[in-house]
């Protein structure tokens, strides 16, 4: 990947479901690469239980910033803290921000946290400095199941672009109109409701 040309990509992540097995790797290496502090995270595995004793199943729902294409907290941002770049990814500049949580009452997918170290808001950014470097992000790295695929939507050729040119895909909270870039292959419909199921983090 040439540094040059990283800014005419459109990033997105594909994450499949058949896959995830809830190891929690993902959210282990994002801590790691990111430095990020206890008690908050970037990248988090959602549990979901269905069904009574003894028919249960369990579900895996792996959650991060969408990086919307509409993205509400790039609009609410009253000092443009945070803004999307041209290949997608949203940003935040820390030396900008000023802490005053706008962002985070924006954001649908409760993806921002405020540092508990200083008071700066944060999030998931696709490991961009990684990207830029022509890596891949951390979680993706990471996942011994190899369940999150990152990569080049205008890649025809790529993988991405196959996986959701060949499966049925979902995002979440569609209905908001934000225009997701995480993009779920295998979800279970109780699943990807927002208030199912509990959460877990490191």
């Amino acid at each position: 990947m040439k540094k040059n040309s990283i800014e005419k990509k459109r990033y997105a992540m594909v994450i499949d479901l058949r896959r995830c097995i809830g190891c929690h790797t993902c959210s282990v290496a994002c801590k790691a690469e990111n430095r990020v502090p206890l008690g908050v995270y970037r990248s988090w595995v959602k549990i979901i239980e269905k069904g009574n004793y003894p028919n249960i199943s369990r579900h895996f729902l792996p959650t991060l910033c969408n990086q919307c294409d509409h993205p509400p907290c790039v609009i609410n941002c009253p000092v443009q803290a945070t803004w999307k770049l041209e290949n997608g990814i949203i940003i935040i500049d820390e030396h900008r921000c000023i802490g005053c949580k706008y962002c985070l009452a924006s954001c649908p997918y409760n993806a921002r946290h405020i540092n508990p170290l200083i008071p700066i808001v944060q999030k998931c950014t696709f490991c961009h400095h990684r990207v830029y470097a022509g890596l891949e992000p951390a979680c993706v790295e990471a996942c011994p199941a190899r369940a999150r695929i990152f990569g080049d939507l205008n890649n025809p050729q790529g993988e991405v672009a196959k996986l959701l040119s060949k499966h049925p895909f979902q995002v979440l909270k569609h209905e908001m109109g934000t225009y997701p870039q995480v993009y779920y292959i295998g979800a279970d419909l109780d699943a990807m409701d927002p208030f199912a199921g509990r959460k877990e983090w490191m």
